[in-house]
Formats: C-alpha cells, structure tokens, sequence
C-alpha cells in the first residue's frame, strides 16, 4: 500500500498518505449513515427525496420509512493515525446509478460492501464488482436498530463471500463500530501487498544475476 508523502510546510513533517475508500452496497443499506458517522469533516451528500415515480423502480420492502436517497455520491475523511488519511466515496445503491460505479472506483485501493441481512441480494452486485476488478474488500454487517440475527458464518455462506474475504458485523450509527470496519479493511490491503510482494520476491534474484552476465532470465 503506497501513496505519495510529501512535506508539510509549516511542521516541517511527512504529510499522511491518502488513501481512497468506496463505501458500497445496495439500496438503502446505509452507505450515507456509516459516511456520515464516522468522517471527522462535516460530510459531503448528494441525496434526493424520494418520488411517487421512483416507487415504480425502487423496491422499499423492508425500508419503508426511508425518505431519500443519494444520488450521486457521499464524501468524507476520517485520519486513522498519524500517517494515514482515508477518503470515503460512498456510491449510490439504485441500480440506474451503478453506470457511476467505474468512476468512482478510479484510484480506489479497497472498499466496504455494506449489506443489510434484511435484503442481502440487494449486495451482490457490489460484491461481483469488487471480485471481478481484483479491488480488495471487506463485508460490513449492518445491524439495523442494534439487531445481529445471523452469525457471520451464515451470513458468509449465505453471500457466497470467499474465506479470505473478512466479514463483520457492524452497526452503521455507531462511530467506534464504523472504525473497526475500516481497520479491518486497512489490516487486509496491508496483508494483500505483503503477499504480492513475496511472491515478487523470487524473481528479483534472477533479473539481477542476468543484469551481472548480461544474460535475459
């Protein structure tokens, strides 16, 4: 995991490296929520009240109390440790605004899948996106109203989610739970470039003992 440091101009110190995040999942998962309760800025939204027209393509089973929903993006920072700053992109969860998706993943290092155990179909296309483009990520649990029905191996049988994928349950209000979905996620880009370092690591010997002969390995 890489990033560029350059120095800050009045401390005279290494500025943090920014690291990009997609908060992702389906419609009304809670995306803006979990934006929202953990950025330490007051947080970018782009959310729209819910029209009589959008009840036609927009299924509310199981959320009929929601009002709004983003339209384009959420935007929010929350500064892990000294030397570590995390950008959160959340995505809109309707499926007329997926076209977004490849956009917002530009630059992105890893990503949240934010399910609601309620409609856990309503995450799979997050899902297949994430796998299908190699972007490492981690399935966050929502608990609406505190509630964890199903333990994690369920819901990770259920989701069809590959073992070395870490899922977690999580409370989306809550901003303690919220920052150790983010944790999680930065422990697995950490381990990920650790192993395709390793497995860069045995070809490195050759290249130099050919760059000694003048040979091509």
């Amino acid at each position: 995991m890489t990033g560029s440091e350059t120095t800050a101009p009045v401390t005279g110190r290494p500025c943090p490296d920014a690291v990009k995040i997609l908060i992702a999942g389906g419609f009304g998962v809670g995306k803006t929520t979990l934006v929202g309760s953990v950025s330490e800025i007051a947080p970018l939204r782009t959310e729209e009240a819910l029209s009589a027209a959008s009840l036609e393509v927009d299924d509310l089973t199981g959320i009929e109390e929601k009002r709004a929903t983003t339209v384009a993006l959420d935007f929010g920072r929350i500064t892990v440790s000294d030397d570590l700053v995390l950008y959160l992109f959340g995505t809109p969860g309707q499926q007329r605004f997926w076209f977004m998706w490849n956009d917002l993943a530009l630059g992105a290092l890893g990503a949240v899948v934010l399910v609601d155990v309620r409609r856990p179909r309503s995450s799979f296309a997050a899902i297949d996106f994430f796998e299908h483009r190699g972007i490492p990520f981690v399935v966050a649990v929502n608990g609406f109203h505190g509630d964890h029905p199903y333990p994690v191996a369920a819901v990770r049988e259920s989701l069809a989610v590959p073992e070395e994928v870490p899922v977690l349950l999580c409370d989306a209000r809550d901003r303690g739970s919220c920052r150790d979905v983010l944790i999680a996620l930065i422990d697995l880009l950490i381990g990920t470039s650790r192993a395709e370092a390793r497995e860069q690591a045995p070809a490195q010997p050759a290249a130099d003992a050919a760059a000694r002969t003048g040979r091509t390995p």
